[in-house]
């Protein structure tokens, strides 16, 4: 079997061949079936993107407590924790222009930009005609209605020192319209995490060995301290697959604890 070592910054990687040896030893200490790996592939990828989304509330929440000071501080400021997490996610790039000489850039996206956006954070216009480029300022986001009345006005039209942007379908278009050059729209934004991916080399007559230098191999990117979360929502998943409602009590069971832990 490879041996898969995970080597990150800050909070650990998850590896996802100890993810699935758990979730199969749970279904096989009491026979409850077999999950193949194309099941397994779909179940974590819909795990993590539950966990990934959980983030945000999960955040709003926790500012809240520290609000009301009901929260601590330091190695118990759980807020600081969560940030952390999302921050894995974070990605500062330039976008795109599909036609130069316009005002519209293209969002991130997986044919774009080989990723997809979450959020936008923070979008930054730049004169490009400097070296090296100058920042304008960061953009503030607008409604398609409130573009329309501030182009109109003579005092409030976006300029290079207010700059403004809207977004519609895939696209970002930047005001002024002077902002229209490669490299003068930068964002930082939050990702979706990648879809995980757990490859194998098929062994004859026997059991799929794991085998990560596949090339289309993807380990979760959730901090190692989600394992339990994702164990328990891919067992739920794997219950109602198999049919077995055991299963799934099981790790709602244990979803409930960890929520009570963390209340």
């Amino acid at each position: 079997m490879a041996l898969f070592f995970c080597l990150s910054l800050g909070k650990g990687l998850l590896m996802i061949n100890s993810v699935r040896n758990t979730v199969l030893s749970i279904l096989n200490k009491n026979n409850y079936g077999y999950i193949s790996p194309s099941d397994f592939n779909l179940f974590a990828k819909q795990a993590q993107i539950t966990i990934f989304e959980n983030y945000f509330s999960d955040y709003n929440n926790a500012l809240n407590k520290e609000n009301a000071r009901q929260s601590g501080t330091e190695y118990a400021n759980a807020s600081k924790s969560i940030s952390e997490s999302i921050n894995i996610f974070s990605v500062t790039r330039n976008l795109p222009i599909p036609t130069p000489g316009t005002n519209i850039f293209t969002l991130p996206s997986l044919t774009a930009t080989d990723d997809d956006f979450y959020l936008l954070n923070k979008v930054l216009f730049y004169n490009a005609s400097t070296t090296p480029r100058t920042l304008l300022g960061e953009a503030e986001a607008v409604t398609h209605s409130k573009i329309t009345m501030l182009n109109a006005s003579p005092l409030l039209a976006p300029s290079n020192t207010y700059p403004a942007y809207t977004t519609e379908g895939g696209l970002l278009t930047a005001y002024p319209d002077t902002v229209n050059a490669a490299t003068e729209v930068e964002v930082q934004y939050i990702r979706y995490p990648f879809d995980p991916n757990w490859t194998y080399a098929v062994v004859t007559g026997g059991e799929p060995m794991f085998d990560n230098t596949q090339a289309d191999f993807q380990d979760f990117e959730v901090p190692i301290d989600d394992e339990p979360k994702l164990v328990n929502l891919i067992l739920q998943m794997c219950g109602i697959s198999i049919r077995e409602l055991d299963v799934y009590t099981y790790a709602q069971s244990e979803e409930n604890k960890n929520l009570q832990q963390q209340a």
